[in-house]
């Protein structure tokens, strides 16, 4: 099972789309470590750069509608490369989370109130998430700052990331 922690990189925008998450230039890219150094490169996001802010990351906390536009699975492919396991967020696009699922990685939903104090509260900081499964809780720490938050995912989607995904789920039961 994939590890669902680490330093946070917060994406203060909504309607982040696959293009943006790996641009399309990149997808006849078959093997998910090539599109490791293309991972967000076209995001516009005042302050942002991929080159110096993805370095360390495992979780992305963002705003509603991450993963709209187009329904390939290189944008969790180049998320994965790049160790981040775990996006957080108002609302996905239903097949780029489901794409997220079926690779062992999560997408999780949190009320927008939720997202907008953890931004306000943690984004200019050095920000670390810890996950516990099991408890449906993330551990959110900077600078003596702590949170917990909970949330919740199906019970299939729990048997996709322990599985490590569609693949290695269907080859168990299958």
């Amino acid at each position: 099972m994939k590890k669902f922690e680490g330093g946070v990189l917060f994406l203060d925008r909504s309607d982040i789309n696959t293009d943006e998450i790996i641009p399309a230039r990149y997808l006849t890219e078959n093997d998910k470590n090539a599109l490791k150094p293309y991972l967000l490169e076209d995001l516009e996001l005042s302050g942002f750069s991929a080159q110096k802010d993805i370095a360390g990351k495992g979780v992305i906390i963002t705003r509603g509608n991450f993963g709209c536009g187009s329904s390939r699975e290189h944008a969790p492919w180049a998320l994965e490369a790049n160790g981040i396991h775990l996006v957080i967020g108002e609302s996905f696009a239903r097949i780029f989370r489901q794409n997220m699922f079926n690779c062992g990685m999560m997408a999780v939903e949190l009320p927008a109130d939720t997202i907008d104090r953890l931004i306000h509260k943690f984004a200019a900081m050095d920000t670390r998430l810890e996950t516990d499964l099991g408890k449906n809780r993330f551990t959110i720490t900077a600078d003596g700052a702590r949170e917990e938050i909970l949330f919740s995912i199906s019970e299939f989607d729990r048997e996709l990331v322990a599985a490590g995904g569609w693949v290695d789920y269907a080859d168990g039961k299958y």
